[in-house]
């Protein structure tokens, strides 16, 4: 039967539509999966330092120092959270829509005073909260904390833009400065001077400090835009219920660290924050795509596109994770006596690696949901449920803590992220058109965690943990057939 012309240009046209929907998720993935990952490169080397150096520090300081330095550094978190106000976000939403840097510059100097209020208010109500928090007879610690936090924030909104406009080596140099830079200069005067947290903390500031002059010389903000009422106000009202949200994620976080500190001591913080070193290693990853992969999503302008892409990148996340979580969850019996001493009795430690791993699972579903609300400005959606979550977070750990320890806190956490990812799928605008994972994706995943459970039941003698090393060594080639895949994998295959 032969078709009416018209009836054969439509169809040649939804043919075409199609392809063309496949070839721009297939080019999106390679930007995602192949310059895209430099960004996250560069951005976990905070990550490589931070597990580098947490043994150091844990043999440098008692436990009880070691407690309170991650607590600082927890309550430093929030604070650049409240600095930057969520105006990262909206400047390169900002500089996607317009196509140029000007009204983004302009931004970022509303950043900078934003943060330099921010910081001038914290540092005069010290004396108001600092017991509150757990830290008594600790102000000098907090002093140094909350100076940390205004160079900070200004980096993280420079290093967005810079994200944005693709500039790889400024951006690495700024990044790496921030990142190696503090624990380089904190490790020295650990040794030059005196083996405590808030000698440390100083090492934060003076290379925070460097690299904001680094990232505003490369960025150069525009002082006209505080002028620009309009273009601030639309910023603010995308940024605050953003920074709110962020705010939770936190709590997510960090929120179970200040709680074990208030009902165990901190002692257990040290502990917990060992094992969470390394069982978080894979949430931190995701986190720094998430910041990497945001000018892309914003970049593409059409919504089904957008949309598909999204999930394309979260199935190709879920494939990669499946040996990460098993490479973690072998190495940890291997890594933890030797990133602590025997006093944090780190035996104990490997279950709480396994199950802060498994955050990663409700993590990429809540960045791919998240990528597409923030995409759409739906900032208040992103806040309100981010802070639903946290909430549940500090209740569980409240629940969980007393009758399970530091394994509680764990478990409060991806319990949190999975309340997180439930809501944002929920309020996703025609979530009839999210389709979940297939089992192609879901099976390796299911199959890597049965095994990484599994091994939490082996004995950690030096016969089993040669065996482990074997098996994380065979989940490297796994990682990269599957990062290859990624980079070329087209839409059809992702459903």
């Amino acid at each position: 039967m032969t078709l009416p012309p018209q009836t054969r240009r439509q169809a040649r046209a939804t043919r075409d539509g199609e392809d063309g929907g496949a070839s721009a998720v297939r080019k999106g993935a390679s930007v995602l999966f192949g310059r895209g990952l430099l960004y996250v490169v560069v951005w976990s080397m905070q990550l490589v330092v931070s597990s580098l150096i947490s043994p150091v520090l844990a043999h440098l300081m008692p436990p009880s120092e070691f407690g309170v330095l991650a607590s600082a550094i927890a309550l430093y978190q929030a604070l650049v959270v409240l600095a930057v106000a969520g105006l990262d976000q909206a400047t390169v939403l900002q500089r996607a829509e317009d196509g140029d840097d000007r009204r983004a510059r302009g931004l970022l100097a509303v950043g900078v005073v934003t943060a330099a209020v921010v910081i001038a208010v914290a540092l005069a109500t010290i004396p108001a909260w600092g017991d509150a928090a757990g830290f008594v007879g600790a102000h000098p610690l907090l002093l140094v904390a909350v100076l940390w936090t205004g160079p900070s924030a200004i980096v993280q909104l420079s290093l967005a833009v810079l994200v944005a406009q693709d500039r790889i080596r400024v951006f690495a140099v700024t990044s790496l400065l921030s990142s190696i830079g503090g624990s380089v200069i904190g490790l020295g005067l650990l040794a030059a001077v005196h083996a405590d947290a808030t000698t440390y903390a100083w090492g934060g500031v003076v290379a925070q400090g460097a690299a904001m002059v680094v990232g505003i010389a490369a960025t150069r903000p525009r002082i006209a835009g505080l002028l620009d009422r309009r273009t601030t106000a639309r910023a603010f009202r995308l940024g605050i219920p953003v920074a709110l949200g962020n705010l939770s994620y936190f709590v997510l976080n960090a929120g179970d660290r200040i709680v074990v500190q208030r009902l165990l001591g901190p002692d257990e913080v040290a502990r917990y924050q060992i094992a969470y070193v390394v069982g978080s290693a894979v949430i931190l990853l995701l986190t720094f795509t998430n910041q990497a992969w945001a000018p892309h999503f914003a970049a593409v302008r059409d919504a089904v596109a957008r949309r598909e892409l999204a999930v394309h990148a979260r199935d190709e996340l879920y494939r990669l994770l499946a040996p990460v979580l098993l490479a973690v969850t072998l190495v940890s019996p291997i890594a933890l006596p030797v990133l602590a001493p025997a006093s944090y009795r780190v035996q104990g430690l490997t279950v709480v690696v396994f199950i802060v791993a498994v955050t990663a699972l409700p993590v990429v579903a809540s960045g791919a949901t998240g990528r597409l609300l923030l995409v759409e400005r739906r900032g208040v959606a992103v806040g309100v449920i981010a802070a639903v979550a946290g909430a549940v977070n500090i209740g569980a750990n409240l629940v969980l803590v007393p009758l399970f320890g530091i394994a509680g806190a764990g478990a409060a956490t991806v319990l949190a992220y999975v309340v997180l990812a439930v809501l944002q799928l929920a309020v996703l605008p025609d979530r009839r058109a999210w389709n979940g994972p297939g089992p192609a994706v879901v099976l390796p995943v299911a199959g890597a965690l049965l095994v990484a459970a599994a091994s939490l039941f082996v004995p950690e003698d030096a016969l089993w943990n040669w065996v482990r090393a074997a098996g994380v060594l065979a989940c490297l080639p796994w990682f990269v057939v599957r990062l290859r895949s990624a980079r070329g994998r087209g839409a059809a295959t992702s459903s």
